[in-house]
C-alpha cells in the first residue's frame, strides 16, 4: 500500500479544523474494527477520524509505504510499472484507492476576480480567523458549502451563499438519524447496475449535513436564519461584478420535492416493518420575496471568496489510456478498462454507500474477488 504522506494524510492536510463526518459513529465500521466509544450517535472529529484510521492500519497490519508518492502509472509486459518517490515498482496488478476528491474544482471565472478578493478552496480553509477581515461570498450550497458558510457567519462575518443545485435533508427524522432511514430502508444499498442514469448519479451534489452534538439540520432556512444571505448559482463575473442565476427560487423547489419524496419511502418503508413514529414533513424553503442578481466586488463589501464547488479525482500519473473525453475513469464496478487495474472509492462504484467509510467492504470484496481470478487466470 503506498501513501504519498502519512496515514490518513488527506485527514491530516486537507481539511478545516471543525470538520465533524457526516455519518454517526455507530456507522464507522472497518473490517475488524469499529467505533467503541461512549457516544454512538455522535459524530467523529476530524482527529478522532485521523485516530481511527492509524488504529485499522495497526489492527490490519497493513503493510503501508508511507512517503511514496506515485510519479506515473504505465503497462508493460502484460503487468504495469510505478514510477514513485522511493522508487519504481513493477506489479501484476493495481488497485486505485486515491478517492474522488483529490483536486478543488473552480470555474474558470476565477480568473476575473478582483485582486483585492482573497480565493480559498476548502482544502486552503482552516478556521476563520485565517481570512481577512470582512464578508465573505461561498460559492456552492452542498455538504462543504453549508458548512463553512455557517462557521463564518457564527465567527460574527458577513456571508453570501451561492446556491446551485442542491440535496436537502433533515439531520433527524422520526426521533432517528436520517442516515439511519437510508440504510435501513435499502437506500444505500442500491447497486449501480440498478441505476436509471449512473452518470447523474455518480455526480449528485452531496447532502446538505452537518454532523454536531446536537444533530441539528443545517439547510438553507436555518442559514438563512442566521444571517446567511442566499443568491442564486454563480453565472459569470464582469467588470468586477458577480452576476447570479435568477432561478433560486426553481432550485429550491425541486430540492423540496426529492425532499418529500425521499420521506414517503421512509415512510413506506416504515409502514411494512412496524417502525415507530409518526410520519414529518417540512415546509417549503423559505427565501426572501427578491434574491440579489449581482454582487459588486470592488467595493470593499466582499472581501474572500470559497470556493465550495466540489472535488475531482487527480489522475494525471495515470499513464494508462482508461480515462474518457472527460478525464474519467473508465471503469465497471471497479473494474478499469485495462486488465489487472482496478478502483475504489468512487462516488457509486458499486453501491450508493460507495464513498462512506462503512460502505467501501462489500466493494472490496467484489473487487478483490476479481483481481483473484484475473491472477488466477495468468498463472
Amino acid at each position: 500500500m503506498l501513501e504519498r504522506g502519512e496515514v490518513a494524510n488527506s485527514w491530516r492536510r486537507e481539511r478545516w479544523e471543525s470538520l465533524r463526518l457526516l455519518t454517526p459513529n455507530w456507522q464507522s465500521r472497518l473490517p475488524g474494527l469499529h467505533y467503541d466509544g461512549p457516544d454512538r450517535d455522535g459524530y467523529m472529529s476530524m482527529r478522532e477520524v485521523i485516530t481511527f484510521i492509524e488504529r485499522f492500519a495497526t489492527v490490519s497490519r497493513a503493510p503501508v509505504r508511507t512517503a511514496t508518492e506515485v510519479l506515473s502509472l504505465c503497462r508493460v509486459d502484460g503487468g504495469y510499472q510505478l514510477a514513485t518517490s522511493g522508487g519504481p515498482i513493477r506489479c501484476r496488478a493495481v488497485v486505485i484507492a486515491t478517492g474522488a476528491c483529490n483536486v478543488p474544482v473552480v470555474p474558470s471565472v476565477r480568473e476575473a476576480v478582483p485582486d483585492s478578493v482573497t480565493q480559498l478552496t476548502p482544502f486552503d480553509y482552516r478556521w476563520p480567523d485565517l481570512l481577512p477581515d470582512g464578508g465573505v461570498l461561498v460559492v456552492g450550497a452542498s455538504a462543504t458549502g453549508v458548512q463553512l458558510a455557517d462557521e463564518l457567519r457564527r465567527s460574527g462575518r458577513p456571508v453570501v451563499l451561492s446556491v446551485g443545485e442542491h440535496v436537502r435533508l433533515p439531520r433527524t427524522y422520526r426521533g432517528r438519524d436520517v442516515l439511519w432511514w437510508m440504510d435501513a430502508c435499502g437506500v444505500w444499498d442500491q447497486r449501480h447496475d440498478e441505476v436509471d442514469d449512473l452518470d447523474r448519479a455518480r455526480r449528485l451534489p452531496s447532502p446538505q449535513l452537518i454532523g454536531t452534538p446536537e444533530r441539528r439540520t443545517l439547510d438553507l432556512d436555518a442559514l438563512s436564519a442566521s444571517g446567511v444571505e442566499l443568491v442564486g448559482r454563480l453565472a459569470g463575473l464582469r467588470d468586477g461584478r458577480a452576476l447570479f442565476s435568477g432561478g433560486l427560487r426553481n432550485v429550491v423547489a425541486l430540492a423540496d420535492l426529492k425532499l418529500d419524496r425521499l420521506l414517503d419511502t421512509f415512510d413506506e418503508w416504515a409502514g411494512t416493518t412496524g417502525v415507530d413514529g409518526a410520519p414529518e414533513r417540512f415546509p417549503p424553503t423559505r427565501l426572501a420575496d427578491s434574491a440579489r442578481l449581482q454582487l459588486d466586488l470592488t467595493r470593499g463589501e466582499i472581501r474572500t471568496i470559497v470556493w465550495a464547488t466540489g472535488y475531482r479525482p487527480d489522475y494525471s500519473w495515470l499513464d494508462v489510456p482508461v480515462l474518457d473525453g472527460k478525464g474519467r475513469l473508465r471503469h465497471h464496478g471497479g473494474v478499469v478498462d485495462s486488465p489487472g487495474l482496478y478502483a475504489l472509492g468512487l462516488p457509486l462504484l458499486r453501491r450508493r454507500r460507495s464513498t462512506f467509510i462503512h460502505g467501501i467492504e462489500d466493494d472490496a470484496r467484489a473487487v478483490v474477488d476479481h483481481l483473484a481470478g484475473h491472477l488466477a487466470a495468468r498463472l
